[in-house]
């Protein structure tokens, strides 16, 4: 029996599949920022912040 290719299947690495689950950590915690950004852009007082912001930049 050939042991490199069970470690190259990932059957004695004890780290297969960690790069899945990692990717799963960083979806949730993207779309958690996501929500919180469209939760603010909702927000009455976060649009005003904004438009004085680009209105002292730009001098409207």
């Amino acid at each position: 029996m050939n042991t490199n290719n069970l470690v190259m299947d990932g059957f004695e690495n004890p780290e297969a599949g960690m790069t899945t689950a990692e990717y799963a950590v960083g979806t949730v915690g993207a779309s958690g920022i996501a929500g919180i950004i469209l939760w603010l852009a909702n927000q009455d007082w976060f649009r005003e912040l904004f438009a004085n912001l680009f209105r002292s930049i730009f001098k409207i």
